[in-house]
């Protein structure tokens, strides 16, 4: 789980927004933009190509 001091800073790659956090499955949600980005054991993927539209 993420924690939530590294939460409060954390920003969207593509659009500086803000994220929400989900923790079934692990992953960040930029509503901006539509994208999902993976978490793996506590280390986000904020690689822009690699996130998912939802």
């Amino acid at each position: 789980m993420l924690s939530p001091e590294l939460l409060e800073i954390l920003a969207c790659p593509k659009c500086k927004g803000e994220l929400e956090y989900q923790t079934e499955p692990h992953q960040l949600i930029c509503h901006r933009c539509r994208l999902k980005y993976s978490v793996k054991d506590d280390i986000p993927n904020f690689l822009i190509e690699e996130a998912e539209p939802f």
